[in-house]
């Protein structure tokens, strides 16, 4: 408290608010809201290949099945 009393008292100001400066800097959030982050998050993931597109065949093997049971009930009722 001494060496503050000695200084400059601009000077002192002005090194209580760079302290206070990066003191709130360390508490900051990156992403100004939830849906940016959600995006960031997104996107981190997808780079890492965690939402790699899988070739699924169900689709197809369903509408095979479907046209299937279609056509043997029209056979049936022919």
């Amino acid at each position: 408290m001494e060496s503050i009393r000695r200084q400059n008292p601009q000077a002192a100001l002005m090194s209580l608010e760079a302290a206070a400066a990066s003191a709130r800097g360390g508490f900051a959030c990156v992403f100004s809201t939830a849906d940016e982050y959600e995006s960031a998050l997104i996107t981190e993931r997808r780079a890492q290949g965690r939402y790699a597109q899988s070739r699924s065949y169900w689709p197809l093997a369903l509408f095979i099945g479907c046209a299937l049971i279609v056509a043997g009930t029209a056979l049936l009722f022919a």
